[in-house]
């Protein structure tokens, strides 16, 4: 493949160097953790670097359409794996290594040194995030789908406890369940269609005659109980609030993004393979995935209301995220899908934050002093105010109620951050459709959308009302900068995307026009040709 122009090899870096970084860093001893640490953090910052680069290249006109295809082995599709990286691909490769390197930067003083093989693990992790990302082919995507799911069992349970061993295990039966659907559908797919290619199903989907298409949708249907056992839809996502809880913080705050890459398997295959011309697998699914979306916005609703812990209120705020998304990605409008990226963005990464933030905040919150406030709100007791003496707050203190209220903004969606902005894109694009009628379902979206905040904000401010309020007096925490500057780049990106909500929402906009334009997709990597000095020797 020397033939190919070096920024071509770039679609190659986010899986080779991991791959290669975790394998070389497994037979480095344990008691090694500043080089373990080093390195790790070198391959983070490196694909930081290569994912702003594909950023660059796939929005500033380098590739036709946006699109960079790179067919390993010099095989062309759909004969050979393509990997395709267009801006959707940058995008979240791009969310991926920011997510990445707060959590490593965050792991440094304690969760890295705890148990062993957690720096191969990380890197593994982040193969797996960004083959899936990358890749345009379904058994390839699974691949990938194991390798991410076999990192994150074993960070799952990284600092073992009897807790996390149970809500681990639970995980692992899951998910490899999950896994066992995903391969028949894959098969299915295959044994209809021929191809695995993503690209290509499309067009080979509207030639099907009848009977291949009902075991295409079969196929199709297994498929997605699959993608959506991972991105937690209801009932399929009764695992999740008990795997966050469990979870070490850091890689609770990675389980958020592996949330979304069920979401994003979802939007990217149905959009390609159902799409307008599909024929007569034109639109299947889209139905059930905004109604799905919907009783999943309401499940996570509820269960935000009856959660007293933050771990598991962490957990059912991403339920609502997934729902949300799972809505919008059935409803199906163009407009709709460019407001429901900007709120997958502000939810992630908003999410992530208060995923690290708990950590420090438990260390204000003793047993007896929550005890106390449950038991003052339980009956009514009202302490006795003492005069105001104009006493400081402390940095500690000062930091984690200013990040605990950031957060709490942007999960719930009060302006003036960026879930906010999200919210408010979403309710326009549903008031203004594009066959120009407002639907039932477009109305109780809405009004889950705006339920969901509500239960939000009120448990969200229950348990702030208990921690930083009617606990009494409480010593401010030692933190580290290693723990507060993840925290507080995380929280900034989300200013940053409220600051420059308009670029951004132009950006994704184009990121949903291309994605509603399959055929697009499908002359890019199925034309993509083979390099000829190479075509002899690779093959």
């Amino acid at each position: 493949m020397s033939g190919l122009p070096w920024h071509q090899h770039l679609i190659l870096l986010p899986v080779v160097l991991p791959l290669l970084v975790g394998a070389l860093l497994i037979p480095v001893n344990e008691s090694r953790h500043r080089i373990k640490y080093a390195v790790n953090l070198g391959s983070t910052l490196a694909l930081l670097a290569c994912a702003l680069a594909l950023f660059c290249l796939t929005d500033g006109g380098h590739w036709p359409g946006g699109i960079g295809v790179y067919l390993a082995a010099n095989w062309s599709a759909p004969f050979g794996i393509a990997l395709m990286a267009d801006r959707l691909a940058a995008l979240m490769l791009l969310l991926t290594a920011v997510l990445a390197l707060a959590v490593l930067i965050f792991s440094m003083e304690r969760w890295s040194r705890i148990g062993v093989h957690f720096h191969s693990l990380f890197q593994f992790l982040l193969m797996g995030l960004n083959g899936a990302f990358l890749t345009n082919d379904l058994f390839n995507l699974f691949v990938f789908f194991e390798v991410m799911l076999a990192a994150s069992y074993g960070l799952v349970l990284h600092g073992y406890n009897v807790t996390r061993i149970r809500a681990g295990m639970q995980y692992i039966t899951v998910n490899l369940v999950a896994s066992f659907l995903f391969l028949i559908g894959v098969a299915l797919i295959y044994a209809t269609t021929g191809t695995l290619n993503m690209s290509d199903l499309g067009a080979r989907v509207a030639g099907l005659d009848d009977a291949a298409l009902t075991l295409l949708k079969i196929g199709a249907g297994v498929l997605a109980l699959a993608f959506l056992t991972k991105g937690a839809m209801w009932p399929l996502g009764f695992w999740l609030p008990t795997t966050y809880a469990a979870a070490s913080p850091p890689v609770a705050a990675m389980l958020v993004l592996m949330t979304k890459v069920g979401a994003y398997a979802v939007l990217r295959i149905w959009l390609l393979a159902f799409s307008g011309e599909a024929g007569g697998g034109a639109g299947f699914g889209f139905a059930a995935l905004t109604w799905g979306g919907l009783v999943t916005l309401a499940f996570g609703t509820v269960g935000m209301l009856a959660s007293q812990e933050p771990g598991r209120m962490a957990g059912y705020g991403a339920i609502i995220s997934s729902g949300t998304l799972l809505a919008v990605i059935g409803y199906g409008q163009l407009s709709l899908v460019t407001a429901g990226l900007f709120y997958l963005l502000g939810s992630t990464l908003a999410m992530a934050a208060f995923m690290l933030l708990i950590e420090l905040i438990e260390r204000i919150r003793t047993p007896g002093a929550a005890m106390l406030a449950l038991t003052m709100e339980a009956f009514a007791i009202d302490e006795k105010p003492e005069e105001p003496v104009g006493v400081g707050i402390p940095a500690a203190l000062a930091f984690l109620g200013l990040a605990f209220a950031g957060c709490a903004l942007v999960i719930t969606g009060l302006p003036p951050l960026s879930g906010f902005i999200a919210k408010f894109g979403l309710f326009h694009a549903l008031l203004n459709p594009e066959n120009g009628a407002v639907g039932a379902t477009a109305w109780a979206l809405m009004a889950l959308v705006i339920l969901s905040g509500l239960s939000g904000i009120i448990a969200l401010m229950r348990f702030g009302v208990r921690t930083f309020w009617a606990s009494g007096a409480v010593l401010p925490p030692r933190l580290q900068i290693s723990e507060v500057a993840p925290v507080s780049l995380l929280l900034l990106i989300c200013v940053g995307l409220t600051v420059q909500a308009g670029p951004v929402m132009s950006y994704l906009g184009r990121v949903s026009d291309d994605l509603h334009q399959p055929a697009r997709y499908a002359e890019r990597v199925l034309g993509e040709p083979t390099v000829p000095a190479a075509a002899g020797g690779d093959r």
